[in-house]
This record gives structure tokens, sequence and C-alpha cells, in this order.
């Protein structure tokens, strides 16, 4: 299982280094640190999983999308 969650891990951050729009690779992030989270958590970790989960997901992650919303969203490149 945990394999599996790497897995998805490598494949989502780097399609968050691949798109051009900053909202869609904010998310990405913020679904990786979701993973993470729960990675965490099957390696009989949970308090860095919860840290991980109030932090990277949820502060992070808002904190994020409001720096994206005060700038401009897409690359012009």
């Amino acid at each position: 299982m945990v394999e599996v969650l790497l897995a998805l891990m490598v494949v989502n951050s780097i399609l968050a280094l691949q798109i051009r729009d900053m909202l869609a690779a904010v998310l990405l992030l913020g679904a990786f640190s979701l993973l993470s989270c729960l990675v965490f958590f099957l390696m009989n970790a949970p308090d860095v999983a919860l840290t991980e989960a109030a932090v990277g997901t949820g502060v992070g992650t808002v904190v994020l999308i409001w720096i994206v919303y005060k700038t401009e969203r897409r690359d012009e490149a």
C-alpha cells in the first residue's frame, strides 16, 4: 500500500512541475501533502501525519492559493 502511495506521489509531483496553471499546480501540491500524510500514517507516525495534514495540506495550501489569486495565474510562455 505504501508503495502505491509513493508512486502516486511521484506522478503527482511530475504533473505539478509540468502544468502551466498555477492554481492547478498548487492543488496538486496540496494533494501531494495529503498523500504524504497518508504515508506517514501507514508508517505508524500519527503525530507526523497530523502535523503534515494541518500544516502542509491545510495552512500551506490555503496560503499558496491566496498568493496565486494575488498574482498572475497562468504562465505566459
